[in-house]
């Protein structure tokens, strides 16, 4: 049976003499990359590349189509800018002309999403066979039976030699992600960090599911035994991926998911994981995947001789990844998917040292936090910096959202209250005072806290009120030290504690000013209180 769609690249406009190869399976690409000089297979097979300058997402070289379409139904700004169809129309122009150019070309033909009534038919076009491994891996990746007949939604050209013109295409630099709803094209030029492919898939789904009522979201999932569906909303640094990689759970996925009125669904079929400094005791399941053939580490440090890795090594960056299917996971759904949720859990890590390790939320309180978005960073090492800094990113996922927030915020609570789900808000940041005076929450406190939310025991606690965010938080919990549960009692000085709170719940209100006109008064009710 034929791999390659009845709907050619002639079909979609785009005139090629390049050579093309379709829906190429791993060990393919791999030689590809590897006869093109595009990486190098390490010792135990994981294929190492370099993504060269950058390094990360180009957030601020990232566009959408600004037209009849989106005008009203983008939320513009600084995270969301705006692009005239002008300046795309060229951009377009030179992107199919940069096509016809190539000797190469790889495409694959892939969905997004995992549950059939809500994915979407991207096809990826490629320039790189590396390039073409990483998106195949990350994405859902159809059967044979099913790619016969493919005919692309959306498209996505990924072409890192390719150099915007400012001028003519009216971009920040010569890097380019351009996002066009209308035409249903994404085109991404000067920069080979493979990120920017899987994020654009993201972002369209962020911007589509909500019109079927099926919330998107930034988080990791996973199934307990008795099949309850747990979601880990966490900026990094929080313990997302940690947390959620729990032996004794199911992984539906780390990173990108929908939850619609029959399932938790993972948008892709594949990790992308942190890899600097990974340990083998401390995540063993993850670093196995360094050690396999098929996964893609992107600027891991290797030596050339040995093809040993260097996991430790940041010098080519501090933001080293693995991209690799999700089944070399060994506890991962078959089905990418599992039920719909039973518990909600925000992860922060919040430096200030103020809010305690575990409190529960009211559905109103879940919408307040999910739009704030909150954890801390630890104080910086320049001279003088000695404060944590908040940080606020909405729906835990600023940069991939491109409805206004209360699209997103809405959806949840909206579905928090249909599902009867638990809402927990977890700190796995600092205790006994502020970063540099405190110390980290012990993660096996963390843990315990974590699994008596899960398994339903916690319910069944006492609780308070806390005095400055109003949310309840258990006096006592098994094989749990209660003096961790109240967190101004581990301070040395509580009145230093009730200064820091303060200060925090007045960056939180200071933060909402700019959702308050969009969401029910209950919801304004649930912003924590000045003194």
């Amino acid at each position: 049976m034929s791999k390659i769609s009845p709907v050619s690249l002639k079909d979609q406009g785009i005139a090629t003499s390049a050579e093309q190869h379709w829906n190429l399976g791993t060990p393919a690409l791999v030689e590809h990359a590897v006869t093109r000089g595009e990486g190098s297979l390490a010792k135990d097979g994981p294929l190492v590349v370099e993504t060269g300058k950058h390094t990360g997402r180009s957030a601020k070289d990232k566009f959408i189509v600004r037209d009849a379409e989106t005008e009203n139904s983008v939320w513009w700004g600084s995270t969301n800018v705006g692009m005239t169809p002008e300046h795309f129309a060229a951009l377009k122009e030179d992107f199919y002309k940069a096509l016809g150019d190539k000797d190469v070309l790889y495409v694959q033909d892939l969905f997004g999403g995992s549950q059939p009534e809500h994915r979407v038919n991207v096809r990826v076009i490629t320039e790189l066979a590396w390039h073409n491994l990483f998106i195949r891996t990350m994405l859902v990746r159809p059967a044979e039976d099913e790619l016969a007949s493919f005919e692309p939604e959306y498209t996505i050209i990924d072409l890192p030699s390719f150099k915007s013109d400012p001028d003519r295409h009216g971009t920040r630099s010569e890097t380019v992600i351009a996002v066009n709803l209308t035409e249903k094209l994404i085109l991404i030029g000067g920069t080979a960090y493979a990120g920017e492919m899987k994020k654009s898939v993201f972002g369209l789904l962020n911007y589509l599911l909500p019109l079927d009522s099926v919330m998107p979201m930034h988080c990791s999932a996973n199934i307990g035994p008795a099949g309850d569906t747990a979601i880990f909303f966490g900026l990094s640094g929080t313990g997302k991926t940690t947390l959620s990689a729990d032996a004794s759970r199911t992984l539906i996925g780390d990173d990108e998911h929908g939850w619609s009125d029959t399932a938790v669904f993972n948008f892709e079929g594949g990790c992308y994981a942190k890899m600097i400094r990974l340990s083998e005791e401390a995540e063993p399941e993850i670093f196995a995947t360094t050690r396999r053939f098929g996964t893609v580490l992107e600027n891991v440090v290797m030596d050339p001789e040995t093809r040993e890795l260097d996991l430790d090594d940041g010098s080519k960056a501090e933001n080293t990844r693995g991209a690799y299917p999700i089944d070399f996971i060994p506890n991962s759904s078959e089905e990418n998917m599992g039920p719909v949720p039973q518990n909600i859990i925000m992860l922060t890590a919040d430096a200030f040292g103020v809010l305690p390790p575990i409190a529960r939320l009211t559905p109103e309180q879940a919408m307040y936090h999910f739009l704030s978005g909150y954890t801390a960073k630890v104080a910086g090492t320049e001279i003088g910096v000695t404060e944590p800094e908040a940080t606020f990113s909405t729906c835990f996922g600023a940069p991939f959202m491109p409805r206004h927030p209360s699209v997103y915020g809405n959806l949840l609570k909206e579905r928090i209250a249909k599902g009867g789900v638990r809402c927990w808000l977890v700190n796995t940041g600092w205790t006994g005072g502020k970063y540099g005076e405190g110390s980290r929450m012990p993660i096996k406190a963390t843990r315990a806290l974590l699994n008596a939310a899960l398994d339903g025991s916690l319910n069944n606690a006492e609780f308070r009120t806390d005095d400055n965010f109003g949310i309840e938080v258990p006096v006592s919990v098994s094989g749990v030290d209660s003096a961790i549960l109240d967190p101004r009692s581990t301070w040395s000085d509580p009145a230093a504690y009730d200064d820091a709170a303060q200060k925090l719940v007045k960056l939180f209100i200071d933060n909402f000013e700019q959702f308050a006109e969009h969401v029910d008064q209950n919801v304004r009710e649930a912003a924590p209180t000045l003194a």
